[in-house]
């Protein structure tokens, strides 16, 4: 398995899941009515529109989507070492890694 397909894959269980890792919501996300919040984190679990253009290395860390009454929202996925302090050594490895999923506003960009 290419160091790549394994971060994705590692990614995509956060993303759709939400346990491996934490999950941030931005202040603009969280003001959100229960409504569009609910359909902010659905529309980021499903998301699967992964081409050349978003995820130009194949790891599944970033996505956008625009949604009726909220506009576009972006999520991303960072890698930190095991105390959340640093940068992770080797993303690929969960041993050395915690994700972060970070869900926000475009404007919050």
């Amino acid at each position: 398995m290419s160091r790549a397909v394994k971060i994705a894959e590692l990614n995509d269980l956060l993303r759709e899941t939400f346990l491996t890792g934490r999950v941030v919501l931005t202040e603009g996300i969280a003001a959100l009515s229960n409504d569009l919040r609910e359909a902010v984190i659905t529309e980021v679990r499903t998301f699967r529109t992964f081409n050349a253009d978003n995820d130009p290395h194949g790891e599944h860390d970033f996505g956008a989507c625009d949604l009726a009454g909220i506009g576009k929202v972006f999520w991303k996925i960072d890698y930190y070492d095991t105390d959340y302090r640093c940068l992770s050594p080797d993303p690929a490895d969960p041993s050395v890694t915690r994700r972060v999923l970070t869900i926000m506003l475009a404007e919050e960009y």
